[in-house]
């Protein structure tokens, strides 16, 4: 949907009077850790169904119909499970671009939500995932200035695994990159992929771009995306998701240098 949509003072016509869904989540929360410092920098907010369903199962239940409620609810309900978990650094939350009618109008749950659970919006990020189809590259762009503007960071996920790789980068440099776990998996022992990371490692250190590695499951992948320059990992290694419980991080041994 485009501007045009009727607007008022709470929102376009689509963002009132919302059905409730025809389903019910909850919400697993995976720490991405800084290895140098050892602490937590954020907490992704990760779909699973009330009776531990895997995310696909829930996924696999939304609709054209349901696509802007199941959105928004999830915003709300990563929310609402982080204030209540007393989550003190940053809290990732992935988002659909296409449930985003007009950004300024949409963002209000959001808002609503972090006043309501008095959540800091600039601890929230918002992630898209790379291979999410945008027919307009320009809603796009416009969703991440209206985050900005409101204080979120933005984050591209899976970056690496899509189509748009490089110039999706070029066209909204986010505040963070999350390298696909494909580019990780058996880093150490690939040169190829070493020297691709490091790449774009370099690209984004120009332009103060974040880079988290994400689906880190060995010592020998995180030790060799350390010594690219990473800071920022994810994975099974250090943590495996829980729901509706922040997990223990589990640091491994490594070489101070």
């Amino acid at each position: 949907m485009s501007d045009s949509e009727p607007q008022t003072a709470s929102g376009c016509s689509r963002c009132r009077d919302l059905p409730s869904l025809p389903f019910d989540f909850t919400m697993a929360f995976q720490p991405i850790v800084d290895i140098g410092t050892r602490e937590v920098f954020a907490y992704e907010a990760l779909v699973r169904g009330v009776n531990g369903e895997g995310a696909y199962d829930i996924l696999n239940q939304v609709t054209d119909d349901n696509r802007y409620q199941f959105d928004q609810a999830c915003r709300v309900k990563a929310i609402e499970l982080a204030a209540r978990l007393n989550i003190r650094c940053g809290l990732s939350i992935n988002f659909l671009p296409n449930a985003v009618y007009e950004p300024k109008s949409c963002i209000k749950a959001t808002l609503d939500a972090a006043e309501r659970y008095q959540f800091p919006c600039d601890r929230i990020i918002f992630e898209v995932n790379e291979s999410e189809p945008v027919g307009d590259a320009g809603h796009l762009e416009r969703i991440f200035k209206e985050y900005h503007a409101q204080g979120f960071t933005t984050a591209i996920d899976d970056f690496g695994a899509g189509h748009a790789g490089l110039n999706l980068l070029a066209d909204f440099q986010p505040g963070i990159i999350k390298l696909d776990m494909a580019l990780i998996r058996n880093i150490d022992s690939n040169k190829i992929r070493q020297s691709i990371v490091r790449g774009v490692c370099n690209t984004c250190d120009e332009f103060g771009i974040k880079v988290i590695a994400e689906g880190v499951e060995t010592v020998g992948e995180l030790a060799a995306l350390r010594g690219i320059g990473i800071r920022f990992f994810q994975g099974y290694l250090l943590a495996r998701p829980a729901v509706e419980q922040l997990p223990e991080v589990n640091y491994p041994a490594l070489d101070a240098n």
